[in-house]
């Protein structure tokens, strides 16, 4: 596959990392890093029936990080090129060498341990190769605008439908001995039809993003709901400011469930920049909350069989019992904190948070039966998250729910909380689940937020 897909095949850049890490030991390197990646993709925008942009990309690079002295005084340096000739590689190790020679020492810099290095990756089949044509990317796009405007007369703008194609393989090595890598593929299809006309506009979208192009949703079914989305949100209102339970519809969950990553990360921890600083053992969601890792499931978008240091990666209870059970660290920030890697250099790997109280039940439309009275939110706007202090304002839309049942739109409000509030008052996750990225969620229950208003 490789050799039809790419241009060189995975054996070639192993063959280039390897030349990479003895030209590092030539020059005098005490440690040698490389990694070496090629890609290609199309990508393809239509609006109003007319093509906008048609897009091919064809990228290859090569980046080398060489290390100077002994563990616990190592200078660290980093250069890049995109030609692979030898004597641009030789060129780039010296580029590193010298910036190395200048910087200054840092006690926890260095490669992850040969222990925690992942010598025997498994396949998880992460490559779908999608060869589409320009002619029929934006035949697809067409089809999915067409969808939108199909529904009602008052989609009649669009700011457009994409069809996006790429595919992608890499390696990495070190003077450890680890090398490995493999290929991966992302495809997505999208659409944001507004709604009305004047004053009264609305816009709203969905997209659809898969590994394997065969899974992704059909055309037709992303236009449509993308313009039965929009629809719902004319004629909006405003809401007087209150105190009232807030169910995040699941598409921004997993905002939710991101914020939490960012405030136990290792950065933000040795920073001592996060509300969550030593919050490993300790209670920091509802009791019924759980969040799991599983980086090895077979052609998930969020699968890898190690991380981008090449450490091991694993399945693991971050959150158990609403208890954090475990930080995301890179080998740096490990060693900043006197801890040791969780493979998560380059973030999470598919990531799901769950309840132990969920029941069959709690689908969207049970979801909105326990919210019974209070928000729907599915847009937020802004980045109003103070990691520092966990204080959380945003700008938002959605709708206004009583006894379980939509009623109205409403706009230009915003909610407000802190995080450790937000976090332990979460009352039930349904099972309308999605996965946005590496994380994946249902929507979200919240007993009580601050509605600003009129």
């Amino acid at each position: 596959m490789s050799h039809s897909v790419f241009t060189h095949s995975q054996d070639q850049l192993k063959q280039l990392a390897q030349d990479v890490l003895r030209f590092a030991k030539e020059k005098g390197a005490s440690d040698a890093a490389v990694e070496i990646s090629e890609g290609n993709g199309l990508s393809v925008t239509v609006r109003k029936g007319n093509i906008e942009t048609i897009e091919q990309n064809k990228d290859k690079g090569i980046g080398v990080t060489i290390h100077l002295g002994k563990e616990g005084h190592i200078r660290r340096g980093n250069a890049s090129t995109s030609d692979f000739s030898e004597q641009a590689l030789r060129d780039t190790v010296d580029a590193a060498y010298n910036i190395a020679r200048f910087t200054a020492e840092d006690d926890c810099a260095g490669l992850p341990d040969a222990d925690t290095l992942e010598m025997h990756p498994r396949d998880l089949h992460l490559c779908y190769p999608w060869l589409i044509s320009s002619a029929d990317a934006v035949e697809i796009a067409k089809r999915i605008e067409a969808a939108a405007f199909d529904v009602d007369k008052r989609i009649a703008n669009s700011e457009g439908a994409s069809v996006y194609a790429q595919q992608s393989h890499f390696v990495l090595a070190n003077s450890r001995g680890f090398i490995g890598g493999y290929p991966y593929s992302r495809h997505t299809l999208s659409v944001a039809p507004i709604a009305g006309k004047g004053a009264n506009m609305q816009r709203d979208d969905w997209y659809s993003s898969m590994r394997d192009p065969a899974k992704l949703a059909k055309p037709e079914e992303i236009g449509r709901y993308a313009a039965e989305r929009a629809l719902a949100r004319l004629n909006a209102r405003k809401l007087d400011t209150r105190k009232c339970p807030v169910l995040f519809e699941a598409p921004l969950a997993t905002g939710l469930l991101g914020s939490f990553v960012q405030a136990i990360s290792g950065g933000a921890l040795y920073r001592k920049s996060t509300f969550l600083l030593d919050s490993l053992g300790h209670s920091v969601f509802a009791p019924h909350i759980q969040i799991v890792e599983d980086p090895h499931v077979v052609g998930a978008v969020g699968s890898a069989p190690f991380d981008e240091e090449g450490v091991k990666t694993g399945h693991r209870d971050v959150v158990k019992d609403g208890v954090v059970q475990g930080y995301f660290l890179s080998t740096y920030s490990a060693r900043k904190l006197g801890m040791k890697t969780t493979g998560n250099a380059g973030g999470s790997h598919n990531l799901k948070l769950q309840s132990s109280l969920t029941q069959a039940e709690d689908d969207f439309a049970g979801m909105l039966r326990k919210l019974d009275t209070g928000l729907l939110v599915t847009e937020l706007m802004g980045q109003g998250v103070n990691y520092v202090t966990g204080d959380y304002s945003r700008g938002a839309s959605g709708y206004w729910v009583e006894n379980g049942v939509i009623q109205y739109p409403v706009e230009e409000i915003t909610i407000a909380g802190n995080m450790k509030d937000m976090f332990r008052q979460i009352v039930a996750i349904g099972t309308d689940t999605l996965i946005r990225g590496t994380k994946e969620t249902g929507s979200v229950l919240i007993e009580s937020m601050t509605i600003a208003g009129n």
